[in-house]
């Protein structure tokens, strides 16, 4: 049996070792299930919106995985890419980069029932994240949990993703530095390109590879196809075509086999399968069934979503995600 000193003793440990984990929440530290007590419907509200809305129109669902990466890769996690430009202020959405992102709507929509069941509670930056997540799940059965506390930056430059982002026209070693910036490997690099396996590209995002003469590593059929639809200028028109021609609606590992037999349309993307550093990862995750390139995805998707926070006292908790707060 303790006596008084040893129980003393014991007790204050014990408090200084809970105020050491309050601390560590406090300075930044991310949480599955951060909101199970100041708004525990919250992942069921984006889940359902999202839901809903990838139901309408499965784009929406491409959209929505790659507004994690465009905000978190400038920076950080913290939902400045989802401020809306004005004459007077353009933000990360006016850059050229950006224009063709979607999903803003579904994230105002779930942000507008947050607000009505949970005031001031969820922040922009973590439906972003949580709608990514639930998007992974609704296209391609993937399943992971995404940890929150994540606050609303106060800064959107119009300047800032061209600097930031890894442009579709990159090699392999421009894509790894820009990656390794941001603190994430090679290997994360080629897990998270599978997300190419939805989503849509423009013309003028191809015509390098077409004009004025066809890229080799083209397949012959596929560059055919390609010529068909794109014309040599794209100023007036800029048709689209799925970046996955095999499953475009369906997250999996098919965009690896189109990897190996030269039917991507992305020079960032052909390179993954020409360079010897990432051509054994490329055909380990084009194998069939999926299942080990899913895991990793998802686990990179985690991995990505903790880039740069803002936690704690930090940032705000945005009540338009398209505003800053007055």
């Amino acid at each position: 049996m303790m006596n008084r000193g040893t129980c003393l003793a014991f007790l204050i440990a014990v408090l200084l070792l809970v105020s050491a984990s309050l601390a560590e929440l406090e300075d930044g530290e991310l949480e599955v299930g951060f909101y199970r007590k100041t708004c525990p419907t919250a992942e069921s509200i984006v889940r359902r919106v999202v839901f809903k809305a990838v139901d309408s129109n499965p784009g929406l669902g491409a959209g929505l995985v790659r507004l994690l990466f465009h905000d978190c890769f400038v920076r950080g996690c913290d939902g400045s890419v989802l401020i809306a430009p004005t004459p007077s202020s353009p933000s990360e959405r006016s850059s050229l980069i950006n224009l063709s992102l979607r999903g803003f709507d579904v994230i105002d929509q779930a942000k507008t029932q947050l607000e009505s069941t949970c005031p001031e509670t969820v922040s922009c930056a973590d439906i972003v994240a949580f709608a990514a997540r639930d998007s992974a799940l609704k296209l391609g059965g993937i399943i992971y949990s995404v940890a929150a506390g994540r606050r609303d930056g106060f800064v959107s430059d119009e300047a800032d993703p061209p600097q930031n982002l890894p442009l579709f026209i990159f090699n392999l070693t421009q894509l790894e530095n820009r990656f390794a910036s941001k603190g994430l490997t090679l290997h994360d690099m080629v897990v998270l390109s599978g997300a190419h396996s939805i989503g849509i590209a423009h013309c003028s995002s191809i015509i390098n590879r077409l004009y004025p003469t066809v890229d080799p590593t083209l397949d012959p059929t596929f560059a055919a196809s390609l010529l068909s639809l794109c014309p040599n200028d794209t100023s007036s028109s800029n048709p689209t075509t799925p970046l996955d021609y095999q499953t475009p609606n369906v997250l999996d590992n098919k965009y690896y086999q189109d990897v190996l037999n030269g039917k991507v349309l992305l020079t960032s993307d052909e390179d993954l399968g020409n360079s010897s550093a990432t051509l054994s990862l490329v055909q380990s995750l084009s194998a069939k069934g999926g299942g080990a390139w899913a895991a990793q995805f998802a686990t990179a998707m985690q991995k990505m979503g903790q880039i740069g926070v803002l936690t704690g006292t930090d940032g705000n908790i945005r009540l338009n995600c398209s505003i800053f707060n007055d």
